[in-house]
């Protein structure tokens, strides 16, 4: 007998792709005072590859209502049967503090993914300057881990701003990557300390004359930026002023609707409120083949606003085509979709479409 057959025995094992599955909590990890890592694995044995930035949508049920929320997964693939979020509990948010409050080992829910465009993998470079503000640490943490899990040839200048040190999340982690390997250059940029709270790093924010310390050859550089809107906003026009080529500029872009959609949604409603009615002709024919609905909409109207309006609720978790949450089948009819990276060539060449960004060219029949 051959001694790999007396010692080894085959694991059948699956591969993730992007869809819903139904994951286990694993372990719950304390970051920081109120931030927690959560890490999900299936009871079959599922190989948990994505692309280091992507993120994932849990499908919860909070009150006796079912919320979907999209969170960026914060481990590497190079940790291949198990993934992990981390989250930040929010005075006040819904899913953070349900979260926080009730997810432990042993519990179970749905996922949805993983998706996202912004990711390590299609945007490779040799020199990365990564930018966090946060919990807005999670993808570029996610990418440095992946590079430094395979030993990978890739110069790294990490860079995370805090309100405290008690803030900094992966603070030891990611010393001692600092610490083992030479292409990752560590700096941390505390915006306050307590007393008490010794702190010999850089204090206040991030500008110009500290980002040419901290990395002379920034503008050599690859950026991936993630954090509050407000932080990556002032990036955004720091890199600009200086003249940086902002196709080497990628950032996180999922989470709360940015105020300049918020304005287009009010200016759409102002405008068809004043709007005349329209004649039965102009309007689109959506037909839910599978609930034997069916409802006819103004043009620009999307298909998930038709669900809506005939009683269906399809899951939905960004609205901006990011998540992938709302994907359903068209049988028929053409639609104008314009997603942000939530759906594969292969799922829109099969006729899957995002219920959320698609917008009705003419009468189109959904299998829902």
């Amino acid at each position: 007998m051959n001694m790999s057959d007396t010692f080894l025995n085959p694991v059948t094992t699956q591969t993730w792709a992007n869809g819903r599955h139904i994951v286990r909590c694993v372990k719950v990890i304390q970051e920081t005072w109120d931030v927690r890592t959560f890490c999900f694995m299936a009871d079959q044995p599922i190989m948990f590859f994505f692309k280091p930035g992507q993120f994932v949508t849990l499908e919860l049920e909070i009150e006796g209502k079912p919320v979907m929320r999209s969170y960026t997964i914060s481990s590497s693939p190079s940790v291949p049967y198990s993934f992990s979020i981390t989250v930040k509990r929010v005075p006040g948010g819904l899913v953070s503090n349900f979260l926080h409050d009730t997810m432990h080992e042993g519990a179970e829910l749905p996922v949805h993914g993983p998706v996202g465009l912004f990711n390590a993998i299609d945007f490779p470079a040799g020199k990365v300057l990564y930018l966090s503000g946060g919990v807005g640490i999670t993808p570029v943490m996610s990418m440095a881990r992946w590079f430094y899990d395979t030993n990978a040839n890739v110069d790294m200048v990490f860079v995370h701003s805090a309100r405290s040190p008690k803030d900094i999340i992966y603070h030891r982690e990611l010393e001692q990557m600092a610490s083992r390997i030479p292409n990752f250059s560590l700096h941390i940029i505390c915006e306050k300390h307590g007393l008490g709270e010794p702190w010999a790093g850089y204090r206040g924010y991030l500008n110009q004359r500290l980002m040419e310390l901290i990395a002379p050859d920034y503008m050599e550089r690859v950026v991936f930026c993630c954090g509050p809107t407000p932080y990556m906003t002032a990036v955004k026009r720091m890199l600009e002023a200086v003249g940086f080529d902002m196709k080497n500029y990628h950032e996180e872009s999922f989470g709360a609707t940015p105020p300049e959609a918020k304005a287009d949604a009010v200016e759409h409603a102002e405008q068809a409120a004043d709007a005349p009615e329209l004649d039965v002709s102009d309007l689109n024919l959506v037909e839910f083949i599978g609930s034997e609905k069916s409802i006819r909409i103004a043009p620009g109207e999307t298909v998930h606003a038709a669900a809506a309006k005939v009683g269906l609720m399809i899951p939905k978790a960004c609205g901006m085509g990011i998540c992938g949450t709302c994907k359903v089948l068209k049988l028929g009819g053409e639609v104008e979709m314009e997603h942000n990276g939530g759906i594969t060539e292969e799922d829109e060449a099969e006729g899957y479409i995002l219920s959320c960004c698609s917008v009705p060219k003419g009468d189109v029949r959904i299998d829902y």
